[in-house]
This record gives structure tokens, C-alpha cells and sequence, in this order.
């Protein structure tokens, strides 16, 4: 629900008018039992309809004297409010006493003046209970719209927190294959560099279309993966060796979009790029009880030592990235970890809740 939809439902007079109707109707049904109980002709019934219809009137319009006054404090509401309660008591009581005197039998009316005082007693109840429900379901309705707006402010600033996450991968990634196609033309390798730049159109196009606010299958996101992928294989030729191993049910799995890119960015620029010899790059996922788990694995020289916020030096962005916006997302439910491999390489293990998306095979 948007904040515009909840604010308009909390102002919304149908609900006042029909606790108000159904209040005062409760109240004069309530008040007819209790007379015949105590001995009143049926005909009585005028008496306490007089007095509901009264209270309908005086309470809807005490209503708009003090509802601007109704965000305040309950000392400082009443202390407002308390002429116009008074008011309406004072006008419910000379309904009902002109009632009682119109429709009431001399045996029927109150026998002395204390009797009609005890009356304006029970009305300043009624219109002191009415006042404090009405405050409370303001005060409420406006404590739900309040945290309506904190929620919705929340969501809004997750979203440009994802967005601005996304969007950090591409600059970083178009700078390097702009300067790998740079190279190559200048090498005069036009049909490697033409290659490179359908690659790149192809990638990017489906970068745009990717909402960082939707989740994608674990298959989708390997398909994305392979397009990133077939850039850097045009860079990196046969010095760039990718296995993927996943588990049939994993195929399935919702993940954040481009979840894995930078996790395979950094280990190409760690494990691949500085070495002759290149290196290997392994991704996993697999199905642990109701728990996603997916690890990207590369055989180069290992992290260093962790820094004070638990990403490595000189390895802080893409990792922070996949970090931050699993933490926006998940928060508690998801774990990351960086670890050394053994023999050699690092490994990056990720940890989700698994939730089944549709699976559309590319």
C-alpha cells in the first residue's frame, strides 16, 4: 500500500460515521432494556431515542471543534476540549429533560432535582468516554500512517541504496573492456575487437533491462554471467578457465540480479589477469535443507589480511557491493564469507534463504 492510498484510508469518514451510528443505536438499545428492566412503560422507548439522536448531534459536532486539536497530547487535547464537552452534555441533558417531560408519565419521571443531576453525571460519562475513544482512534490511525511513511521511506531508500549498488559495477567493468577494444584496434585485431564490441552491446542491454530491485533464478543470473563472461574470455583467451558445478533443484533458486559478477570480476583481476599462466575460476550451488549455498572459488594467491571492516585491502568495492546489498535484502537471513582456499586461491561463500523462482530457460 503507498503512503497516499494509507493516508487517504486513515481520514476516511465512513468509518466515523458508522462507529458513531452504531455507538449511539447501541446506546439507546442499551438504555430501553435497562428502563423496561426497572419498571418503564414500553412507550418509554422516546425518552432514550431523544437522548441517541441528541448525543448523535452534539458528539458530531464536538467532533469538529476539537479534531485539528486531536494530535495533540491527551493533557493538552482535553484540557482544549473540555468547554465543548460541556457544552454537549449540557445539550444532551435538556433533550432528555425535555423528553421525560413530553413522553414520561409523572410516574415515570425523576422524582427530585438531585435525580436530574445524577443524569448529567451519566451524560458527562458518556460524552467523557466518547471523547477518549475518539482521541485514541485518532491517535492511532495517525501512529499507523506515521510508521506507514517510515516504512515507505525505508523501502524508498533501500531501493536507491540497491540502485546505486547496481549501477557501481558497469563503470569499472565498461572502462576495462573499452580499453581492451582500444588495444585491439590499435593491434589491427578488428575481427577479435568487433566481437568484443557485440559482446559488450549484448551485455549492457541486458544490464538496462535488469531491475536491481527484482530477483532472478540461479539459472538466469549464470546465463547473465556467461554474457560478462564472454567479454573477458575475448580478453583473456585460454589464460581464463571457468567450471560450474550446480545442483539440478539449485537451478531454480532466486538471487539477487548480477549477484555473481563481482564476486567473478574479482577474482579474474586477483586470480587471472596478474598471472601468465591465468588462472581457474569455480562456482558451485547446492541445496543445503531450505539454505541456498553458493561459493565462487579461484586458484590464485588468496586474500590478504582482512581490514577492520572484513573485506580485503585493495579488494574492497565489488566485494563490499555483494555484501551491501545482500545485507538490504536479506538482512540476517543471508551469510558471506571470504576465505582462503587450500592449497592456494580464496573462496567467497554465500549463504540464502531458498525461495523457488520460475525457471525460463534462455
Amino acid at each position: 500500500m503507498s503512503v497516499a492510498s494509507s493516508r487517504s484510508s486513515a481520514h476516511d469518514p465512513r468509518l466515523f460515521w458508522l462507529l458513531q451510528f452504531a455507538g449511539w443505536f447501541g446506546y439507546f438499545v442499551f438504555s430501553y432494556v435497562v428502563a423496561l428492566a426497572h419498571g418503564r412503560p414500553s412507550h418509554y422507548w422516546c425518552v432514550p431515542l431523544s437522548t441517541a439522536v441528541a448525543g448523535l448531534v452534539a458528539t458530531s459536532l464536538l467532533r469538529y471543534l476539537v479534531r485539528r486539536f486531536a494530535e495533540n497530547g491527551p493533557l493538552r487535547f482535553f484540557g482544549i476540549a473540555a468547554m465543548p464537552m460541556l457544552m454537549a452534555v449540557l445539550f444532551i441533558s435538556l433533550i432528555n429533560s425535555v423528553a421525560l417531560s413530553s413522553w414520561c408519565p409523572a410516574d415515570c419521571r425523576p422524582g427530585s432535582s438531585s435525580a436530574y443531576v445524577a443524569y448529567v453525571g451519566t451524560f458527562t460519562w458518556v460524552v467523557l468516554a466518547w471523547t477518549l475513544m475518539y482521541w485514541a482512534v485518532k491517535t492511532s490511525r495517525r501512529l499507523q500512517e506515521q510508521t506507514a511513511a517510515v516504512l515507505a521511506a525505508q523501502a524508498a531508500a533501500n531501493e536507491a541504496q540497491l540502485k546505486m549498488l547496481r549501477y557501481q559495477l558497469n563503470p569499472h567493468f565498461l572502462f576495462n573492456t573499452l580499453n581492451a577494444i582500444s588495444t585491439l584496434v590499435l593491434d589491427r585485431d578488428i575481427d577479435t575487437a568487433n566481437k568484443m564490441v557485440t559482446s559488450l552491446s549484448a551485455f549492457l542491454r541486458h544490464s538496462l533491462d535488469a531491475d536491481p530491485m527484482q530477483r532472478t533464478s540461479l539459472r538466469q543470473e549464470l546465463d547473465a554471467l556467461r554474457l560478462y563472461l564472454g567479454i573477458e574470455q575475448l580478453r583473456f583467451t585460454d589464460r581464463l578457465r571457468l567450471r560450474v558445478e550446480v545442483s539440478e533443484e539449485a537451478y531454480g533458486a532466486a538471487v539477487p540480479s548480477f549477484l555473481l559478477q563481482p564476486l567473478v570480476e574479482n577474482a579474474i583481476k586477483y586470480a587471472v589477469a596478474p598471472r601468465v599462466e591465468g588462472g581457474t575460476i569455480e562456482i558451485r550451488a547446492w541445496l543445503e535443507g531450505d539454505r541456498l549455498q553458493i561459493e565462487v572459488r579461484d586458484d590464485g594467491p588468496g586474500f590478504p589480511a582482512a581490514r577492520s571492516d572484513g573485506l580485503p585491502p585493495g579488494r574492497g568495492v565489488g566485494l563490499r557491493n555483494a555484501r551491501d546489498r545482500l545485507r538490504v535484502l536479506y538482512g540476517a537471513r543471508h551469510e558471506f564469507a571470504l576465505e582462503d582456499a587450500h592449497p592456494h586461491g580464496a573462496v567467497v561463500r554465500i549463504g540464502l534463504p531458498f525461495e523457488a523462482i520460475e525457471v525460463r530457460r534462455s
